[in-house]
């Protein structure tokens, strides 16, 4: 059919909306006739038609059919440049001035005729999707397929054409706010830096926050969560099922295939670089505002659900196949995409908080600082169970945030008292309360040193007490080592010196009751060496306990003489890059000991590493093991050697290793020094004696 005639039939196309139209029918059709049409006017005539058809327009599929707008005019931008490459092509063969190829428009007058199509027929947001389309269409700069004023022409339309955009958008107009943020998540990263200042980023802030955690092509407030809940049924025995038919599954999958959703990832890089740039301060806030008031929703929904009474550790047991392979990964999927651009939105709030004036004034940085680490312990169930804690920009955040509130000593205590857990005194049940717990550990250990003493008691010790002897569940080690790191927290602040001298008996005792069964050995080493710092001058607690690391000593030394020799399985929990290459060796519980002796010889004073390094050699030497006894010796040289050891006791080691007999009884077990009894003067040697009798 000719173009003029095929143009003719579309334009009638597009006059109604019928039941059976066929959208994406239209779209195609449209896009292949764009590129066909040698007169302009006719260019212009079928883009006002399309930005304004009922056949389109009148009852829209929602974001999709934007996407398959924009596609469109995408399209028709790369089929233009294909028949430009297709004409370079032959030219380069035969004549091109004899080449009978069908006429079109030279490249710029059609892009000139496709933008007039723009016009006011059309709300402003749907000029995005030409502009937008076109130049997704023309790719990047650096591939220069248009002139420099063409490429600029079309940058300045876009923005100009967003601002407007910006401005005539309304709270009722869903579907034209989520068209500019999906069409601005495609084509920001295309814009150069001068037309991305001139942005409004303070209309825009508001609209891509609604856009992403509220409307229907986004999280919806969260409440997704909440039909979940309804589709799982119990099932034979114990086990419980979410099947793959259920709407609420159905509706996760619609979610994640959303033009949203898809693209979150570069949407919140988007979202945190309007943060960014947005020059009222107060639009940081009630965007902060927004998302804690998303994560606070997200918890509460999901805590409504059976699914999180439910231990990672235990899902095998409870789930049934169909929910573990299928319908609960692309939940988990949804809340991880959730999570990251949560935490790449509030990274560049944090960046905006440490360089904005208006935003560093006390109670507005204490305040905010608060916020963002309740958003953070919202979002925990997922990123404890995802181990996303090493992410950077996550790390970031949290650490920021805490370094901020640690400076505002009332606030933190009061930002502790406001998460403490509810029932002090008792492991809870509920696998989402003991997250809350891990991350309250987790961060109150970073505020030991701004509680007073009292208040420290309260809100570390207590808390942490029932972790410490608690035991009979290895998939809880994350939470037992948290407990212990923040007692070590607690005991090592300078002015816990009286809670330290109260605690440490029930401490120490705990310690060697949890050890190998429900503590790591990477742990248990951490705990030792570091009671026992505190414990050697010049620490106040070594003066008024100066027993105490004789004490601790001993005790090690006689468990060592009566631990097991059998290997222990439980694997570290901590699989970051930092771990100690120790941390993933099997070793023995007796091993553990004498390598916890042999880390405490930097710290001990003189008169007790010249009694202790005999001994640790003596303990090493027990060993059964061979490769475990090498690999002992190994640490002790590592000990001696890495610069850990003061001058003074550097080279105490150094007369110990070489003429002490220190090498001797290291490496083989016995003192070779030759040994003299002296009964008195002209005795014999006891050998020559045994000979002469």
């Amino acid at each position: 059919m000719p173009s003029d005639r095929l143009l003719g039939t579309l334009l009638r196309s597009l006059q109604s909306y019928t039941e059976q139209q066929d959208t994406p029918r239209l779209l195609g059709t449209a896009a292949s006739l764009l590129t066909t049409l040698n007169n302009p006017l006719n260019v212009t005539l079928l883009i006002s038609q399309l930005l304004s058809a009922p056949a389109i327009w009148a009852h829209p599929d929602g974001l999709r059919t934007c996407v398959r707008c924009f596609g469109a005019f995408r399209s028709a931008a790369q089929a233009l440049l294909r028949h430009e490459d297709s004409l370079r092509e032959q030219s380069s063969v035969r004549d091109f001035a004899k080449l009978k190829l069908e006429a079109s428009l030279p490249k710029d007058d059609w892009i000139r005729a496709v933008v007039s199509g723009a016009d006011e027929h059309s709300p402003r947001w749907r000029h995005l999707l030409v502009l937008g389309g076109l130049l997704q269409g023309f790719g990047p700069t650096s591939d220069q397929v248009l002139s420099r004023s063409m490429r600029s022409t079309l940058e300045g339309g876009l923005v100009m054409a967003t601002n407007i955009a910006l401005e005539e958008a309304l709270l009722a107009d869903e579907l034209g706010q989520q068209a500019v943020t999906v069409v601005l998540t495609y084509c920001f990263p295309q814009l150069p830096d001068h037309e991305r200042v001139r942005l409004d980023y303070n209309l825009l802030l508001p609209l891509l926050m609604r856009s992403t955690l509220r409307y229907s092509e986004g999280l919806r407030s969260a409440y997704f969560l909440g039909t979940v809940d309804n589709d799982v049924r119990a099932v034979s025995g114990s086990r419980f099922q979410w099947s793959a038919r259920s709407s609420s599954y159905q509706q996760i999958q619609s979610m994640l295939s959303s033009p949203i959703i898809s693209s979150l990832g570069p949407l919140a890089r988007l979202i945190g670089h309007t943060a960014e740039q947005a020059r009222d301060p107060r639009l940081i806030t009630a965007a902060l505002d927004q998302l804690e008031a998303f994560a606070r929703t997200l918890y509460l929904q999901w805590r409504h659900t059976k699914l999180s009474e439910i231990d990672v550790s235990e899902e095998s047991l409870y789930l049934d196949t169909e929910t573990m392979e299928m319908t609960s990964p692309a939940l988990w999927k949804l809340l991880r995409s959730t999570l990251f651009a949560v935490v790449i939105i509030l990274r560049s709030i944090v960046g905006r908080m440490l360089g904005d004036a208006a935003l560093a004034i006390d109670d507005v940085a204490s305040k905010l600082a608060a916020q963002t680490l309740h958003t953070l312990r919202y979002f925990h169930f997922i990123s404890s169970r995802l181990g996303i804690t090493t992410f950077s920009q996550y790390s970031f955040v949290y650490l920021t945030t805490m370094d901020i509130l640690a400076t505002y000593p009332s606030e933190a205590e009061a930002f502790l008292q406001a998460i403490k857990p509810a029932d002090i005194g008792q492991v809870p049940h509920h696998p989402l309360d003991r997250s809350l717990d891990l991350f309250y550990l987790n961060t109150a250990e970073h505020f030991t040193l701004v509680l007073p003493e009292l208040r420290g008691e309260e809100l570390l010790v207590a808390v942490a007490t029932p972790y410490l002897a608690a035991g009979g569940n290895n998939h809880m080690l994350t939470i037992f080592e948290a407990a212990h790191s923040v007692m070590l927290a607690a005991f090592s602040a300078p002015e816990n010196v009286e809670l330290t001298t109260k605690h440490l008996p029930f401490y120490v005792d705990a310690l060697f009751k949890v050890f190998p069964s429900n503590l790591s050995a990477r742990q248990f080493r951490l705990a030792f060496k570091t009671l026992l710092g505190l414990a050697t001058p010049p620490s106040e607690l070594a003066a008024n306990q100066p027993m105490l690391p004789t004490i601790l000593l001993e005790l090690l030394h006689d468990r060592a003489y009566t631990a097991s020799s059998a290997l222990i399985t439980l694997e570290p929990p901590c699989n970051a890059p930092q771990t100690p290459p120790y941390a993933a060796m099997e070793l023995s519980e007796q091993a553990v000991f004498v390598l916890t002796l042999i880390d405490t010889l930097p710290q001990l004073p003189l008169e007790l590493l010249d009694e202790w390094l005999p001994l640790a050699a003596g303990m090493l030497n027990r060993l059964a093991d061979a490769s475990i006894r090498v690999h002992c010796k190994e640490h002790f040289w590592n000990v001696l050697m890495n610069g850990e050891l003061n001058t003074y006791r550097s080279q105490f080691c150094a007369a110990w290793w070489s003429t002490g007999g220190g090498r001797e009884m290291v490496l083989f077990g016995h003192d070779d020094r030759e040994v003299e009894l002296y009964e008195m003067s002209g005795a014999l040697p006891l050998e020559v004696r045994a000979d002469k009798l």
